[in-house]
């Protein structure tokens, strides 16, 4: 398979405010040991993808921390491999994109370097396992200019999708932005298959004549004139949009069969910490939990997820939380419902709760 990886790591920073203030969308935590790029960068190695760029903004030294040069994922190589593409890597960049199309304009000296035929753009805000290779098939089996993936699938919450409608052959019709809709639909992954010298003929032309949004100025306004088809993933698919949908979907690998679909068949790699085993103490209860390498548990955990280094004091009970690196819990401790950042310290005694919709949060380094 000829094609090149491009990744937004900060398009979707401003939808969890709380998490993405010190880091970029990508270096998310998740899951107990991965970060949301982990899942696109994965899906891009494992379809046979080796040269990987990834579009950074600000906020990113967390991003280049869990990185590195790439070998974690295979993609320290001499040729291609993963590239960093940072603001103001170009003589002409002037300022901080915009935009996903002042993203793409700045990274065209990239693209005119490679000899790829097609461009995979991927977004940070999606959990999921994807071949790219069964896309591109099916984007050549169509003679498509450009295949949108989306994902069929029941919404009954209050997020904003992109739904995406399509005709009997494929062939996208209309592209409705920012809507609340319910039911069964298709709404667009932000995961997208184009030509590589095309991509660069919409950069040149979009840059020509001004134009401001790559979805709505480029491809809603040439859904007649470009053949823009959609392609229906049916696997699992989770989109981060919300602290509200952040936690829902990290509760969801609770599941054993999220968990086997993500994880059975094909790595998800990350970046690899030499941790001790976990420790357990005799007054320890752990129930349908996620607990990660190097944590100290003398608690009680419930339908929970720990990342690593997590210290858990006696006659605590935590449930329903997230707790993330290095997180240290006093003696005596309720927490339901919570959401802590990395280093957060809560002393004994505290008693905190929140709920489903809109959990208790604790940002980077809180003491309470």
């Amino acid at each position: 398979m000829s094609a090149v990886g491009v990744i937004f790591s900060n398009i979707h920073d401003e939808n969890v405010p709380e998490l993405s203030r010190q880091r970029t969308m990508g270096s998310l935590p998740y899951g107990g040991r991965y970060r949301l790029i982990d899942f696109a960068l994965s899906n891009l190695v494992n379809s046979g993808v080796t040269t990987v760029g990834i579009i950074t903004k600000n906020n990113y030294q967390s991003l280049l921390d869990h990185l590195g040069s790439g070998k974690d994922w295979d993609l320290a190589r001499k040729s291609g491999g993963l590239v960093l593409l940072p603001p103001f890597g170009a003589i002409d960049n002037n300022g901080l994109y915009k935009n996903r199309l002042e993203a793409l304009k700045s990274i065209t000296g990239f693209l005119n370097r490679r000899n790829e035929d097609y461009v995979i753009l991927c977004d940070c805000d999606g959990v999921y396992r994807m071949d790219f290779s069964e896309i591109i098939d099916y984007h050549e089996s169509k003679q498509a200019d450009i295949t949108l993936v989306c994902h069929p699938e029941e919404l009954v919450n209050f997020s904003s999708y992109t739904v995406v409608c399509s005709d009997e052959t494929g062939r996208v019709t209309d592209i409705e932005f920012n809507t609340r809709p319910s039911g069964v639909i298709r709404y667009y992954t932000n995961i997208m298959i184009l030509g590589r010298k095309f991509l660069l003929n919409i950069i040149n032309d979009s840059i020509a004549h001004g134009y401001k949004s790559f979805r709505e100025d480029v491809i809603l306004q040439n859904l007649k004139s470009f053949k823009v088809y959609s392609y229906d993933f049916t696997g699992y698919h989770a989109t981060i949009d919300s602290l509200g949908s952040y936690f829902k979907h990290n509760m969801e690998l609770l599941n054993k069969s999220v968990r086997d679909e993500l994880f059975g068949a094909r790595d998800i790699y990350t970046k690899v910490r030499d941790s001790a085993p976990s420790k357990y103490g005799f007054g320890a209860l752990v129930k349908n939990s996620l607990v990660s390498d190097g944590c100290v548990v003398e608690g009680a955990v419930e339908n929970s997820i720990l990342f690593r280094g997590v210290k858990v004091g006696k006659g605590t009970v935590v449930r329903n939380s997230i707790i993330m690196q290095d997180t240290v819990i006093g003696e005596g401790v309720k927490l339901n419902c919570v959401i802590t950042d990395k280093n957060v310290v809560i002393r004994d005694n505290r008693n905190l709760s929140g709920c489903e919709i809109q959990p208790y949060f604790l940002a980077k380094g809180t003491m309470i």
